[in-house]
């Protein structure tokens, strides 16, 4: 079970013109919007990415705007943890449990997922925050994924099992994101 004492949240490359060109783009930045708002209401550490900036674009505003007291780490390698930066800012945040959202599922966000839990680290890829430009390649890095002991989670199972309790302060903003 998630605890959000020993949970982070790490975003992945929603950036530029892919972000609109991947699988259900929509709903993709929707429930990312929702999963950081949920994240930051439960006071989770959030790292977040961006591939190769210069040439990708940036985040999209949708969700740069709720990320506004924080930096992106710049990263041109598909596996972030290649990046010193990101390593760093993983072991600083002090937790062992990290969700995972972002684009694209079979490239950056399965290649840094399954580094990350080869670090000794739990993953959980939160499967309604994760998208690539075809269906069937986000369905193959799931796949793989799971293969490879990397948790799934869904945006709402995963804000309700950080939330444990009705009565937490924070449960009528989760319930607020949800409804």
């Amino acid at each position: 079970m998630l605890k959000k004492e020993n949970t982070g949240l790490i975003i992945i490359d929603i950036q530029g013109k892919l972000a609109g060109l991947v699988h259900d783009s929509d709903a993709l930045i929707s429930n990312c919007k929702k999963l950081i708002k949920g994240a930051q209401a439960l006071d989770l550490p959030i790292i977040w990415l961006e591939q190769n900036p210069d040439k990708l674009g940036s985040t999209v505003e949708e969700l740069s705007s709720l990320l506004k007291m924080q930096q992106p780490i710049a990263k041109f390698t598909f596996d972030a943890c290649a990046e010193p930066q990101f390593m760093d800012a993983v072991r600083s945040a002090n937790v062992d449990t990290w969700l995972v959202c972002g684009i694209e599922a079979h490239i950056c966000v399965y290649q840094t997922a399954l580094n990350l839990k080869r670090t000794g680290v739990e993953v959980q890829l939160v499967c309604d925050c994760i998208s690539s430009r075809t269906l069937a390649n986000k369905n193959l890095a799931v796949s793989k994924l799971l293969n490879h002991g990397i948790d799934l989670t869904g945006l709402e199972m995963c804000l309700y099992e950080l939330l444990k309790d009705c009565r937490a302060t924070e449960f009528k903003e989760i319930l607020s994101l949800i409804k």
